[in-house]
């Protein structure tokens, strides 16, 4: 290793590398297929570095566990649902981009982690009901896809939104995992370049990624062993559970910054 990666390396406190590990294994075990868990990476880290830090370290570790998390669950994709969310998922990013020195993030994150709270309470209530599963329209999806980006561009918060249409389908564990894992991945590819012209991927960024990429994919693979573990109504337990767990976060740093 040269002597001044070495250096750089060396040079990050205890703070910086637990706040770090700790974070790319949360979103290793989102990516593994525990969607929802991912929205608590950035904070985490945020804990040891500054925000745009941790969000410049993290974008190049999401794009190459997305590749892994496509591997294991992208062939059980619903295409059908891609096709409706991605487009507006293109419109939220960008104008999420456009709109970025405009929009607070704590109101994004307070307004999301409410209605994330909300949908999960309604959800769980609507389970326990047996309400059958809702296929949703299509300018719903829409819709939704662009608040995913939107709120994915701004707050890195883009898992609730997408959830909120999602889950109501009742899709099969490995569907509901696998379209998740395209849509995201799809997403974080999309925000590249938004954050190239930000001067995200600097050399130092790209070596502290590089750094923490033997824990981030541990992880992811420990999320797709695990996952396989759980069945279907389990699995969906967890989701709501996770949900409320995500919203709360959200919504006490959201609201915390504004009083």
């Amino acid at each position: 290793m040269p002597a001044g990666i070495a250096e750089l390396l060396s040079a990050q406190g205890w703070a910086f590398w637990v706040a770090a590990l700790v974070g790319v294994t949360i979103l290793g075990l989102a990516k593994g297929g525990f969607a929802g868990l991912g929205v608590l990476g950035v904070p985490i880290m945020a804990l040891g570095m500054s925000p745009v830090l941790a969000a410049a370290i993290l974008l190049p570790i999401l794009l190459v566990q997305d590749v892994f998390s496509v591997k294991a669950f992208g062939a059980h994709r619903e295409d059908a649902i891609l096709k409706i969310m991605v487009p507006g998922a293109c419109i939220g990013i960008f104008a999420g981009w456009a709109l970025a020195r405009f929009v607070s993030v704590s109101v994004v994150e307070a307004a999301v982690g409410l209605i994330a709270i909300v949908f999960a309470i309604q959800r769980i209530r609507a389970e326990h009901r047996g309400v059958p599963a809702r296929l949703g329209r299509a300018w719903e999806g829409v819709a939704m896809g662009a608040a995913a980006g939107f709120t994915s561009q701004i707050a890195h918060a883009g898992g609730p939104p997408f959830q909120m249409h999602v889950l109501p389908k009742k899709l099969p564990r490995d569907m509901f995992i696998g379209t998740s894992s395209v849509f995201f991945a799809l997403i974080n590819w999309l925000k590249v370049p938004a954050y190239y012209a930000l001067g995200a991927f600097t050399p130092e960024n790209l070596w502290l990624a590089a750094a923490l990429m033997p824990a981030a994919l541990a992880s992811t693979w420990a999320g797709t062993v695990l996952v396989r573990r759980i069945d279907g109504p389990r699995f969906y337990a967890i989701m709501h559970a996770l949900m409320i767990l995500v919203g709360g976060k959200l919504a006490w740093d959201g609201l915390s910054a504004l009083v």
